[in-house]
């Protein structure tokens, strides 16, 4: 069998950059799989597979928030806690434009632009999460502790079963 050869993506960079000590984790990627897919493919707890999804708020500034993958996030909740007046879902093009990914690929790290962060605090419980790499079917792992060092997130309680 082949050897994975992880790529050199712009979160890979980052990462290397930070002598964040992570794990590389290639799996199938299946279109509107989700953190399902990713967790099945990996044999791990969807809970711990971090989703980072790119929104905005009522004046079209965009923003991260990182949720388990097996929670929604409550936008009427995010937006009285960030304090601003409504907070939706980026479409896949706008998503894509601001974080210089593809859905689906989207990674926290060396996103196109300069974005807040928002974390579901219950993340930081978690001893390993898994979150995407930068690249459809590619998550990397670390501890929590190493995505708070280097994006320094706010935290949030905003997710919902």
């Amino acid at each position: 069998m082949a050897k994975f050869k992880a790529p050199v993506t712009a979160a890979v960079r980052v990462l290397r950059q930070a002598k964040v000590d992570y794990g590389e984790h290639p799996y199938t990627y299946e279109e509107k799989g989700g953190t399902a897919v990713s967790a099945r493919e990996l044999g791990v707890d969807e809970h711990c597979v971090i989703k980072t999804l790119i929104m905005e708020d009522e004046t079209r500034a965009p923003l991260v928030v990182l949720m388990h993958g097996d929670q929604q996030v409550s936008t009427k909740e995010l937006a009285r806690v960030i304090g601003v007046k409504s907070v939706t879902p980026c479409t896949p093009d706008t998503a894509n434009r601001h974080s210089g990914y593809l859905v689906g690929g989207t990674s926290p790290f060396g996103t196109r632009k300069q974005m807040p962060v928002y974390l579901e605090e219950t993340i930081l419980e978690l001893p390993l999460i898994y979150i995407n790499g930068g690249s459809r079917g590619f998550l990397v792992s670390m501890p929590p502790s190493e995505l708070v060092r280097v994006l320094k997130p706010t935290p949030v309680k905003v997710g919902i079963h």
